[in-house]
Formats: structure tokens, sequence, C-alpha cells
């Protein structure tokens, strides 16, 4: 057994270093071909032109003959291949299909990540507008409490009176509406801080 194994190596050895020329049974014609691989169901040529594999169906009885064609190995090496080829198929599918799934799996982290960094956006421009609204209010209310212009007047127009204020009426609805905006300021900045957690 050892001594086919070394002698089909030697032949195909040597076959490497010399060119030659083949030609199919269809008279396809490969001139100056150097042998670079002899596989079980054919041989692998190096020409002039780029690599090639030519099948011993292919060829000439005398040429399958110099290579120790065997046609029951050729079927066995090609359903061997072609196992092989459908094994790399599906795990280049089954790559493919885990890669698409990390590729969704990050995509919906990110649209998530940006999502919620659009919430606390949106919940600090709110918070800011409420705190201005809140000083805007104590401002005014401050303003309602205050005493209407000064005049004097009196028996003897020397004693300082004020005017009533205008403002003074709208007083409970200033702090009605402060005390509004001070609770949902309290609730945006919970909401805030639990999404900045």
């Amino acid at each position: 057994m050892s001594t086919k194994v070394l002698t089909f190596s030697i032949l195909s050895f040597i076959s490497a270093v010399f060119a030659d020329d083949f030609k199919t049974l269809n008279g396809k014609e490969y001139k100056d071909a150097t042998v670079s691989r002899v596989e079980p169901d054919g041989i692998v040529l190096k020409t002039k032109s780029g690599v090639i594999k030519v099948y011993f169906t292919e060829l000439p009885k005398d040429v399958q003959e110099r290579f120790h064609y065997d046609s029951e190995k050729a079927a066995s090496y090609s359903s061997e291949q072609a196992a092989n080829y459908t094994a790399y198929q599906k795990q280049q599918e089954e790559t493919r299909r885990q890669q698409a799934n990390a590729d969704a799996k990050n995509k919906a982290i990110f649209a998530e990540q940006q999502a919620a960094t659009h919430r606390t956006q949106a919940l600090q421009a709110r918070y800011n507008e409420l705190q201005k609204q809140e000083d805007d209010l104590l401002l005014q209310i401050g303003q309602a409490q205050q005493p209407g212009p000064a005049y004097y007047g009196g028996k003897d127009n020397k004693t300082l009176l004020h005017h009533p204020n205008p403002q003074k009426p709208q007083l409970p609805f200033l702090q009605s509406h402060l005390s509004d905006v001070r609770h949902e300021k309290s609730e945006v900045r919970k909401q805030l801080e639990k999404a900045q957690r």
C-alpha cells in the first residue's frame, strides 16, 4: 500500500516539475501547463492564463491512467467535497444570521440610548422652562404684594398714602399658578433623576 502511495507521490511531483500539454475530450487545449496538484477527481493545472482544475472525466484514458484515476475514489472524493461545501455554506449562513442578529441588537440598543438621551434632554428643557416660570411668578407675586403708588394726602396733605396696587387682585391666581408650576417641576425633577441613573 505504501509503495503505491510513494509511486503516486513521485509521479505527482515529477508531473508538477515539467510543463506539459493537455487536451480534453471536447478539444480544449492547455499548452505548457504544469500540474500543481493531483486530486482523486482531477488535476489542477497552472497555465499562463491562471490556475484551473480539469476533471479526469474530461481527459483521455491515457492521462487518466497516468495519474491513476479511480472512478470510485473520485466519486467518494466529490461527495465529500460537496458535503464539505454544504457544511461550509451552512456555517457561513449561520455566521451571517448571528451577525445580523448582533447588528439588530446593537441597533436596538443604540436606538434605546438615543431615545433615553432625547427624553433626558426634553425633561431638562422642561425643568429649565418651569424654573423660569417659577422665577417670573415669584417676581410678579412680589410686585403684587407691594403697596400701590405713594402719594401725599389726608387733611393736611402731608400723610403718605398709597393707591391700591392694580396687580393685587391677581395675587390668588399667581399663587395658584406658582403652586402648579412647583408641583410639575418636582415631578419633572424626579423623572430626570430616574432617567439619569
